[in-house]
């Protein structure tokens, strides 16, 4: 009987896959997100772990350890429900919660925000390797970023019907979750822009004698300020031609429809199949899925 995977068949389907994949999992984009999301992920652990103590052990009222859905020890120590929601101990746990729940501040609810900086840094260490100094695309990405964002939102007013108009503060909500696919394609293309007008040497030149550091700064004013007006450009069209931020225009347009795929039973049957499919010829399958992961 002949053995299948000695057919010429098999190994010319074996050859292209490898050489398929191999070309997908070395493109510098998909490498440069996998990082970015690589190098964020432990912001989102921690973020993990934190919400984990806080709504499994310390939560007074509603965890496992103390509350009325667990072992319901807060009633055991106090007598009754009542009376241990009126104890020290309760107003303790409670304090500690709050001060657990902080940690998402400094993780999930600045996701994108920490998502523009590092995918800055390495879109300008693998795109332009030449440069001496990275940071400085960081520095654009950012200013990009915060550009785009809306500083005037309408909020609404919880179990009210009733609206206000936010002037001058920050929509915080892109600068989580919500805003990923905002934070790269915004930093992403500012980083681009940026650099492909400083190679075309569109700088103030200064004497040698100038300290490198100052020289830097003055090389990166005009690249920068053109890089800065073309996204106040875009976000004037943005928001006169939808009436949405380009943040928001993504969320709805890009991100919003991308989420819905990945929680359907195809797109989990797909990515576990080919998961183990890559395995099988010796690719890293994270090379590959681990961009995509991350968007979703």
């Amino acid at each position: 009987m002949k053995d299948f995977t000695k057919s010429s068949g098999w190994k010319k389907f074996q050859n292209g896959f490898v050489r398929v994949a191999g070309k997908i999992s070395g493109n510098r984009l998909l490498l440069t997100l996998r990082d970015t999301f690589v190098l964020v992920a432990a912001t989102t652990m921690i973020a993990g772990f934190a919400i984990m103590i806080q709504n499994v052990i310390i939560d007074p009222m509603n965890g496992l350890i103390f509350g009325k859905q667990g072992l319901g020890l807060g009633k055991l120590i106090a007598g009754s429900w009542s009376n241990w929601e009126q104890s020290g101990f309760y107003n303790g746990l409670k304090t500690i919660a709050n001060l657990i729940a902080l940690v998402s501040n400094g993780t999930l609810n600045i996701f994108a925000l920490l998502l523009v900086v590092i995918f800055s840094y390495e879109v300008s260490r693998k795109f332009f390797i030449d440069k001496a100094e990275h940071m400085t695309d960081v520095l654009f990405g950012l200013g990009a970023f915060f550009i785009c964002i809306p500083w005037n939102f309408n909020y609404a007013i919880p179990n009210t019907k009733k609206t206000v108009d936010v002037l001058n503060y920050i929509d915080t909500q892109y600068l989580g979750t919500q805003g990923v696919f905002a934070a790269i394609l915004i930093s992403g293309f500012a980083v681009w822009i940026y650099n492909k007008i400083a190679q075309k040497n569109i700088t103030i030149k200064l004497p040698d004698s100038v300290p490198p550091a100052v020289a830097q700064s003055f090389s990166s004013l005009i690249p920068g300020s053109i890089t800065l007006g073309i996204f106040i450009i875009l976000t004037g069209i943005s928001t006169a031609c939808t009436g949405k931020t380009m943040p928001a225009l993504f969320l709805s347009v890009l991100q919003a429809p991308a989420l819905a795929i990945s929680r359907t039973g195809a797109f989990a049957f797909v990515s576990q199949f080919t998961w183990s499919l890559l395995q099988w010829f010796g690719i890293h399958p994270s090379s590959i899925w681990g961009a995509i992961f991350g968007m979703t």
